[in-house]
């Protein structure tokens, strides 16, 4: 223990600092280890704190995921700097652990960022499927006696949904439909052609 008396006041502080952030960085990542295979970790409490720190657009940097990151990879970035350097030398281990901080804060920020857009990309928003028109995929039964599948290309993406018509008439595979409604994600909709297309008729809607 004869290193630890030897420690400078800057030393200690950024070994503590160092134990006490690192120390909460690991609950944090075993925290949404849990989230991910399903449990509640990620729960209200980290969750709740980024909600609060985060800008509703844009990217929020100051979170505390990434101010945990900052603060535990720039207390060791500045402890190592404090063992490498002459005492001389000693308020260079400040700069270098406000560098190397800020770099983690930045790089953990950009990260949350993208895996947010990522989540929010994978959600259909169904409200704004009516209206679009699609290609039916599996033939819709009349009357809403049972259920068929269309698919089409919306929201930056290929997506195949259930569907169910009012319709006496059968819908059948490759006709043309318009979605004028959604309940419980299911399609309601409604016969357009047999021939064309549904990229055709969206090019004709945007015609007229």
């Amino acid at each position: 223990m004869d290193w630890f008396k030897n420690l400078t006041v800057l030393e200690h502080i950024y070994f503590w600092l160092g134990i006490v952030s690192t120390l909460f960085l690991i609950i944090q990542i075993i925290m949404m280890c849990f989230s991910s295979f399903g449990g509640d970790g990620d729960i209200d409490g980290d969750g709740v704190a980024d909600a609060d720190l985060d800008a509703d657009s844009g990217i929020s940097i100051f979170t505390v995921k990434s101010l945990t990151a900052f603060f535990a990879v720039g207390s060791w970035s500045g402890l190592l700097t404090c063992a490498l350097a002459s005492d001389k030398l000693q308020w260079l281990s400040i700069i270098v652990a406000v560098i190397t901080g800020a770099a983690a804060l930045t790089a953990v920020a950009f990260s949350l960022h993208a895996l947010k857009k990522l989540q929010c990309n994978g959600v259909i928003e169904y409200d704004k499927l009516i209206g679009q028109r699609a290609n039916v995929y599996v033939s819709i039964p009349p009357s809403r006696s049972g259920r068929g599948k269309l698919t089409l290309n919306a929201q930056g993406k290929f997506m195949e949904i259930d569907a169910v018509t009012d319709e006496a008439e059968k819908i059948a595979v490759d006709d043309v439909i318009e979605i004028v409604a959604i309940e419980n994600e299911c399609a309601v909709v409604k016969k357009i052609g047999c021939t064309a297309t549904a990229e055709t008729a969206s090019q004709e809607q945007n015609s007229d």
